[in-house]
């Protein structure tokens, strides 16, 4: 499966070891594992191969550009070309040997939360093996696929990327039966350069996609409609929309959003209204026994998702045409995602120490991100002052200070009363919020996110709204801690 030979060379013996899982982790080691020794630039998986063995490995992996220490001998080596290499192979074989449904999720925002979406949606009626967190890379993704059980009926799996080529290698490892692209932003404008590159390379998914399957796209994004008249697409592929435009396959109506939540309609265009009528699950004849989709005569159904804002009612839509495509009914994806985990500092509403409500939405940052962010602060209705607070978006290239800036301009009265920024960067947002708020609103800028957040304890009212956003090496969550203290 991975391409291998035993080491030394000698007959397998017919009733060898059972595998048991796969790791690349000496530390956690399981009895019955296959150990993979990956290396780095400061490390190399060799080196703990013995220990690996200590801790009841089955067997591991062994690059074979390296010698075997004597300490290894009687040991159960498989020897590689490249242990990486290898590892995304077999996870690559072991997903063609399981009957399931893969659904692949990329784009630059909200890809863990469509995908905890996607399987909640699906988890309503089916088995479902989803990506843990975000080990959603070239590592993480064939670590996923060999932990799914072999009775898993649906494998919702999270693509991540920061140049061409590498959802790619993802999607072919994967192969989808769906394929989702929620959007289209401004992360890894540093390696890509433009935001044409970025819908290019997230395109990518199509790669692995199967004969026939299902690309559900961001409507919304020309980029990608303009991408798509070129891109090479698998034989029989059918494309799907999702987005507030009227254009769009799947639409929200009758919107409302609170401080926790976000209520919508689903509404189908006509085109998927005839589908509805003569639906087939994705491949004919579906390895899992699936319902009828519901039909054009059903009253529309109302969604309920444990998260706010507009950004995540188009994250439902994506996961409720995913159920659909795979016969699951409304309804029933309705009831699973209006109960679903989603991961942490995603927007997630807190108490400061006086009862303010703090937004924690500080995992990750780019431009199209905290603009999302910065709208559901304007909808939320019913605080006596709004505080937006910004840290640095990192690896946006020499485009980093104006886009630092127009995220300063976008925060008008009407958005939200103050902006208090902290990073070297954040001094550019500042700037431009001091354009757009004017004399009616309160901006500064912070060094130090520990002066930030004990000049704002000194101000707060219980009754005012804080959002805090950046990027992941900011650390931002620091200052939400301060402030629930």
């Amino acid at each position: 499966m991975c391409g291998g030979r035993i080491l030394p060379e000698r007959e397998m013996e017919e009733e060898g070891p059972q595998i048991k899982g796969v790791t690349t982790d000496s530390r956690s080691v399981e009895a019955g594992q296959l150990f993979v020794p990956l290396s780095g630039d400061n490390f190399d998986g060799h080196d703990y191969v013995e220990s690996a063995f200590a801790k009841g490995a089955a067997a591991s992996l062994w690059q074979e550009d390296r010698p075997v220490p004597p300490s290894l001998t009687g040991h159960a080596l498989i020897a590689v070309e490249d242990t990486l290499g290898a590892l995304q192979r077999l996870a690559s074989a072991y997903r063609d040997e399981l009957g399931v449904k893969v659904i692949g999720i990329t784009g630059s925002n909200g890809k863990t939360t469509t995908k905890d979406m996607v399987a909640a949606a699906l988890g309503a009626e089916l088995k479902v093996h989803k990506t843990a967190g975000n080990l959603n890379n070239h590592i993480g993704l064939p670590l996923t696929v060999l932990r799914m059980e072999e009775s898993a009926q649906a494998a919702v799996l999270e693509m991540g990327m920061s140049g061409f080529g590498e959802i790619m290698l993802l999607s072919r490892i994967a192969k989808p039966d769906v394929g989702i692209i929620t959007n289209i932003g401004d992360a890894h404008l540093l390696q890509l350069g433009s935001r044409a590159n970025i819908a290019k390379a997230k395109l990518e998914i199509t790669a692995g996609l199967k004969p026939g399957g299902l690309l559900l796209y961001n409507g919304d994004e020309p980029l990608l409609a303009e991408q798509l008249k070129t891109a090479p697409l698998p034989e029989g592929v059918r494309l799907q929309t999702f987005g507030g435009g009227e254009s769009c396959d799947w639409r929200a109506a009758d919107t409302e959003l609170r401080l926790d939540s976000s209520s919508f309609v689903v509404e189908r265009s006509a085109r998927m209204e005839m589908e509805a009528n003569a639906s087939i699950p994705l491949g004919g004849t579906a390895a899992v026994e699936v319902k009828t989709p519901v039909d054009g005569n059903q009253e529309q159904q109302r969604v309920t998702i444990p998260v706010p804002g507009r950004h995540n009612i188009n994250n439902a839509l994506a996961a409720i045409a995913a159920a659909f495509a795979f016969g699951v009914p409304a309804a029933a994806a309705a009831r699973g995602m209006a109960v679903m985990q989603l991961t942490g500092m995603r927007i997630q509403p807190v108490k400061a120490f006086n009862g303010a409500t703090v937004l924690n939405d500080a995992y990750n940052a780019n431009p199209t991100a905290v603009r999302a962010a910065i709208d559901l602060v304007e909808q939320l209705g019913g605080f006596r002052r709004k505080w937006v607070v910004l840290g640095d978006m990192l690896e946006l290239g020499p485009q980093e200070a104006e886009l630092h800036r127009e995220i300063g301009a976008y925060v008008t009265p009407a958005k939200a009363d103050a902006v208090l920024a902290c990073g070297e960067l954040g001094r550019h947002i500042a700037a431009g919020a001091e354009q757009s708020l004017g004399e009616s609103g309160e901006v500064r800028h912070f060094a130090d996110k520990d002066a930030l957040a004990q000049w704002l304890r000194g101000l707060l009212d219980p009754a005012d709204l804080v959002l805090v956003k950046g990027s992941r090496g900011m650390r931002m969550e620091q200052i939400v801690h301060a402030l629930e203290q």
